[in-house]
């Protein structure tokens, strides 16, 4: 795929430099937000113009010599908007400090309005007003990096997405409840398998659901606009501008229109929806039960009703939504309220009603912090209308809580191995048991493809190490090394080339020579290239190792903490509950592969060290500073 290998690292230097200037000026999040998000927007369009337009002149007819103009016609079949000369963005950039940059951009989002209808009223416009002239001209500048000028691919929608990602932990807007996080919408999609028909978002915040549906088609090499169609619901005008604008920066079509979704239906959707996908609100308690108590879409009741007379928790509320939306084929993935699974009162008459049905499918738990907004855990349900006669009365249980990957303190999320883990446990479920030999081959490849890849990097470590007899006959084994024994002999060799390091590291200290000092960053470069690259042996084989180990045979098992499937007799024992913990179990405790301890207290205690001589040099000042004022 013709994609930037480094593109997560230019994310993260984009937003960076965009974030800076927000620090550096007098604007809070929300107010930086829309403009942002309306630049990003604007280079995207940039990019898949200038990827196109080549193309497009190419396959003009000429008359006399003479080429026709291009017209937006011609850019809408390739999935590219049509700019004119003063909305594209190396015009933008090259604007002077004299020049008025608000209104030419203000000038630039209204020529695209005008020529796509889908876009009218969506684009920023007046908030640039707002924003100071020079730090308009830096924000367009730290936007058009040399390296970004020739790419091609879905970099700069990827792009608009993780600006989404940082904005919603700053809660930039709507408290940042207008993002579902990637991996979560990722896997809901590639559960669904959304190849063609109708896709409903009843909550659809910033539209990644339609994104994450669209990539699986395009994933098949098809063009999504020709097999699906996305409709959305949302209350929130602002998060309608940026799902439009999404949408718009993936070179997708969509309807999405401004509704209240537990009073409202909009697009006449009431079972005609292929797929319903979801992140709605949880436990809200303010749905008028006069308003909705009739309403179609509640085929199994309310769940109850308070004194108040609104619905006593929302949550049952949107279940019967998305159940009701699909066809009589539908399938429906959404993430919900870890309470919802087990409670009780009417909220469990409904759920039963619902098991009752048959459609219920799959119910995956996710451990708490995967989103920037709740820290609570939440599970996701999957409904499947036309689930093979055998599994009808059974529900696949997956505990997912333990599968996760730290993003930094605060957030987790998945890592595409391990999602597509989770995945081959439903492909199995599925009888889908090619997928399942097919991954763990992959893994299995791509460990002996990053073990040869490795080699040139250690072998330019061992030229400037101190030669240690133990790391080279280590490295000889590692070479002629295969399945478990080649990472293991990997693990060993990052020990054995962290170890050799320090003790070079120790010896330049010593000598102190400038020269000596300028081979040790030299050779810290080796260090740290050897290292990873022995990391990614060892990390594909143990990927294979997990599905191997708990799947020896290549079929659907129970496992321990991991996965169950259940049938109805068992749900109804449990009160039917759907929550995967409870039947499962206790996974057992998982040694970290990549978990070093005596590495680990090492850090710990250098850092401990710094701190201490922090501390000592912080008591000093203080001690001083006491004298000074002579108390």
């Amino acid at each position: 795929m013709p994609q930037l290998e480094n593109i997560e690292a230019i994310e993260k230097r984009l937003w960076s430099a965009a974030d800076t200037l927000r620090a550096n000026s007098n604007y809070a999040s929300n107010q930086y937000f829309m403009p942002v998000m309306g630049l990003v927007f604007l280079r995207h369009a940039y990019s898949r113009y200038l990827a196109v337009k080549d193309e497009i002149i190419a396959s003009l007819p000429t008359r006399g010599g003479k080429t026709p103009e291009l017209t937006k016609k011609d850019f809408s079949k390739k999935s590219a908007i049509f700019l004119q000369p003063k909305a594209q963005f190396d015009y933008l950039v090259a604007l002077k400090d004299s020049d008025d940059r608000a209104k030419v951009i203000v000038d630039s989002m209204e020529s695209i309005e005008a020529d796509y209808e889908t876009l009218a009223g969506v684009l920023p416009k007046k908030e640039y007003r707002e924003l100071d002239n020079e730090i308009l001209g830096q924000l367009l500048r730290a936007l058009n990096p040399e390296e970004l000028k020739k790419v091609t691919g879905d970099v700069f929608g990827r792009i608009y997405e993780y600006f989404l990602t940082q904005f919603a932990d700053q809660k930039a807007h709507d408290g940042g409840e207008f993002f579902t996080p990637v991996s979560l919408v990722s896997l809901i999609a590639n559960v669904l398998e959304p190849k063609k028909g109708t896709v409903l978002d009843p909550a659809c915040g910033s539209g990644g659901m339609f994104v994450q549906s669209a990539r699986f088609v395009e994933k098949l090499h098809q063009n999504p606009n020709d097999k699906l169609n996305f409709y959305g619901l949302e209350k929130n005008g602002t998060t309608i501008d940026l799902a439009k604008m999404n949408l718009a920066v993936h070179g997708l079509v969509g309807d999405i229109k401004k509704a209240i979704t537990y009073y409202e239906d909009p697009h006449n959707l009431f079972n005609k929806a292929d797929f319903v996908m979801a992140n709605p609100p949880f436990n809200v308690d303010e749905i008028d039960a006069d308003k909705v108590k009739n309403d179609p879409r509640l085929p199994f009741g309310l769940p109850g009703v308070n004194k108040k007379g609104k619905v006593s928790n929302g949550n049952y509320v949107w279940i019967s939504y998305f159940y009701s939306y699909l066809t009589e084929q539908g399938r429906a993935g959404f993430v919900m309220s870890s309470q919802a699974s087990s409670a009780g009162g009417g909220e469990a008459i409904v759920r039963e009603k619902l098991i009752d049905t048959g459609h219920v499918d799959i119910m995956i738990s996710i451990r708490s912090n995967f989103f920037y907004t709740r820290t609570v855990p939440c599970e996701l349900w999957f409904f499947n209308k036309a689930k093979p006669a055998e599994l009808k009365d059974k529900v696949l249980m997956i505990d997912a809580r333990n599968v996760f990957r730290k993003v930094t303190r605060k957030i987790y999320d998945f890592s595409p191995e391990q999602l597509q883990n989770i995945l081959s446990i439903i492909w199995l479920y599925r009888g889908e048991n090619k997928r399942f030999h097919n991954l763990v081959a992959y893994y299995q490849t791509q460990t002996a493809d990053e073990a040869i890849k490795s080699k040139p990097v250690v072998e330019a470590y061992l030229v400037k190490s101190l030669g240690a007899d133990e790391l080279r006959s280590t490295y000889k084994e590692y070479v002629a090394a295969t399945g478990d024994e080649l990472s293991l002999l990997a693990k060993k060799l990052q020990k054995l080339i962290e170890n050799d390091y320090r003790v070079l590291a120790k010896s330049v200290e010593t000598d102190g020579r400038r020269e000596k000092q300028r081979m040790l960053k030299e050779v810290e470069v080796l260090k740290q290239k050897a290292v990873e690259q022995l990391k990614s042996v060892s990390y594909f084989h143990h990927q294979a190792q997990w599905l191997t180990e708990r799947f020896p045979e290549g079929k659907l098992r129970d496992v321990e903490g991991l996965v169950k499937l259940v049938d109805k007799t068992e749900l109804k024992e449990n009160d039917w509950s759907l929550t995967p913990g409870r039947y499962v179990g206790v996974a057992p405790e998982e040694e970290d592969p990549d978990f070093d301890f005596i590495e680990t207290m090492r850090v710990i205690h250098t850092e401990l060290e710094g701190l201490n001589d922090k501390a000592s040099d912080l008591a000093i000042k203080i001690s001083e500073n006491f004298k000074k004022l002579d108390i």
